[in-house]
């Protein structure tokens, strides 16, 4: 029973990256609608339409930290809880907009608070999990990103604009309803002096009958160290290595061309002779997402963090040297085929390894007294990376071609490879200490 409960907290903890993924993927399918057909009394230019893409990283970039802040002080089940209504807001903004400003506003606000549970999801589902299911739980938060993301292909490509901001804003409130009758983080009430409590959460988790007395004495024990300034936090020596850890793994998500990849689809698969409608293409990548994030989730307690990491980078290395001698050498060569390979290699590669896994080591590599908030600084890192590449990645597409793109992120794809091989530890079945006695190892 334990069991299943960890799942279904952990899954429900999970959700705001559900309602993220629908912020992500909202839109493309729209983009036409609001740009020549009158969905709104405006139509935005280019550039225009260009921020309306962006402001969401940028607003999940700038929440990162303040989140990170919360969640050490209220909670990590209230920050979450406080973080819907204004998700509503932004959506209503969306929804009722009549000025290119209240898009953008909307955008901005729906980012902000999504991206904050890029921080706050992972952390309370690895916190309310057993060491033996800390991975999976923590894999639930890419799981129900790429959801999001198919819910928002799907509803868009058959619903116009109007209804299809409709069904995206409902799922906040949903969140909300539920969530509510949530526990909250054992971790954080232990560390507040809430002993009782936190007992209390953990007997809901683990089933009333379960014997937790060990895992509360190690909880207590981690959270009744001595208080230090988050300057002296973030200068021990295993804290820098664990951020600097964590922080490439976050460059290495974004820089490998996810977005770019996304952004080809629908041309890849014309290119291809696929006589599919956009819509249906891009539904096709959705669903190919979740599969490989599923297939990552079965296999990460048994492969491992590092294996997969490997074979991901080695994946999205493989896919993007395609890509690049495709758009170089083949697009008339009538082996658009090849294109379409490269694409679903790449969207399984990057799924089954640094999709989910970079959220998951965030939450691990770092003690309890210093993880929200250098998590916070990872995630910061993460969007702004992803928001660096929404912006320049047309510019770049300009000046040196599909092919100048690809290259650049194959030459990411094969740095990530190395990387994970040489510096990345192994945190399967490993307890938070072990990774930090492991990472604050001196090399002979």
């Amino acid at each position: 029973m334990g069991k299943a409960t960890q799942f279904v907290v952990g899954f429900i903890g999970a959700m705001g990256a559900f309602c993220l993924g629908a912020v992500i993927g909202w839109s493309g399918p729209v983009e036409m609608e609001i740009k020549y057909f009158g969905a709104y009394s405006f139509e935005p230019n280019t550039t225009e339409w260009g921020l309306v893409g962006s402001l969401m990283t940028l607003g999940a970039a700038f929440s990162c930290i303040p989140v990170g802040m919360l969640i050490g002080k209220i909670g990590r089940k209230t920050t979450m809880l406080s973080l819907l209504p204004p998700f509503f807001i932004g959506w209503l903004l969306i929804i009722l907009a009549v000025h290119i400003s209240m898009l953008l506003i909307g955008r901005f606000i729906a980012g902000f608070c999504g991206g904050a549970f890029c921080v706050a999801g992972p952390m309370y589902s690895t916190e309310i999990a057993e060491l033996q299911y800390r991975g999976i739980l923590g894999c639930f938060f890419q799981l129900l990103i790429v959801n999001g993301i198919l819910y928002a292909f799907i509803v868009g490509a058959f619903a116009n604009n109007l209804y299809f901001s409709i069904a995206c804003s409902i799922l906040p409130i949903i969140y909300f309803l539920i969530m509510m009758f949530m526990p909250e983080s054992p971790v954080y009430l232990a560390q507040k002096g809430k002993t009782e409590k936190a007992e209390k959460s953990l007997k809901f988790l683990r089933g009333k009958d379960a014997d937790v007395s060990g895992e509360l004495r190690d909880i207590t024990a981690e959270a009744q160290k001595e208080k230090t300034s988050a300057r002296k936090l973030l200068c021990r020596k295993v804290t820098i290595k664990g951020l600097f850890l964590s922080i490439m793994l976050m460059v290495f998500q974004q820089m490998t061309g996810i977005n770019a990849i996304l952004f080809y689809t629908t041309f890849i698969f014309q290119s291809a002779g696929s006589t599919l409608e956009p819509r249906y293409s891009t539904i096709i990548v959705g669903i190919v997402q979740v599969v490989a994030t599923m297939i990552s989730i079965l296999l990460i307690e048994k492969l491992g963090r590092k294996i997969l990491l490997l074979i991901s980078s080695a994946m999205m290395a493989i896919s993007t040297l395609i890509m690049t001698l495709y758009f170089a050498l083949l697009m008339m060569s009538g082996v658009g085929w090849l294109a379409l390979m490269a694409v679903c290699i790449f969207i399984i590669g990057f799924s089954v390894g640094f999709g989910p896994i970079p959220w998951v080591m965030m939450a691990e590599l770092f003690a309890e007294d210093v993880k929200p908030l250098a998590g916070s600084i990872a995630g910061t890192m993460n969007w702004m990376c992803a928001f660096l590449v929404t912006l320049l990645f047309p510019v770049l597409n300009v000046h040196i071609g599909a092919t100048g793109c690809f290259g650049i992120f194959l030459a990411f794809a094969v740095c990530a490879f190395f990387f994970v091989l040489f510096l990345i530890p192994e945190t399967k079945g490993k307890t938070l200490n072990e990774i930090q006695a492991k990472l604050g190892e001196k090399k002979e």
